[in-house]
């Protein structure tokens, strides 16, 4: 009698065990946060923050998926804590992006023709920079001589 009352005892030790790690891992799975849902564009982690992007920055990433015919991949967006207190990431008015299968060329000819861009900057990792600035363009290319002042800049001429 002993032996069949230990085995029926330790199937249901065995069996709340087993109980228990799915309730936990029932848990994590809820924690997990989702992408951000959108038409105009995706973001590549689920860490990328755009869920505060104002409509007009929301338009300008539409007008470069329609005009390439791809949805932008947003790399960054809000970024409260950025090192440049200028920084319209800070506010919620920019975007870095790639567009899987698509051209720097055309991406920026894209950005640049959108209603409401500001500024257009590109990186030389294949990142794009779009915001709802001031109208400007720029190229940059890393901190070789003279650091950030190596970076070419162009403002357009608003009017």
């Amino acid at each position: 009698m002993r032996p069949v009352l230990s085995i029926a005892l330790t199937c249901l030790l065995t069996l709340s065990f087993l109980a228990t790690g799915e309730a936990r891992e029932k848990r994590r799975k809820a924690r997990l946060p989702t992408h951000s849902v959108s038409l105009a564009y995706a973001t590549q982690t689920v860490s990328v923050r755009t869920g505060c992007f104002s409509p007009r920055l929301q338009s300008i990433l539409a007008h470069i998926g329609a005009r390439t015919g791809r949805r932008p991949l947003v790399t960054s967006g809000h970024r409260p804590r950025s090192a440049r207190s200028g920084s319209l990431h800070r506010t919620c008015q920019a975007a870095d992006i790639r567009v899987p299968g698509v051209s720097e060329r055309s991406i920026i000819a894209a950005a640049l023709s959108a209603p409401g861009i500001g500024g257009v900057g590109r990186y030389c990792n294949g990142i794009i920079h779009v915001d709802t600035g001031a109208r400007r363009n720029w190229a940059y290319c890393g901190k070789g001589k003279g650091g950030l002042l190596s970076a070419r800049r162009h403002v357009a001429r608003q009017g």
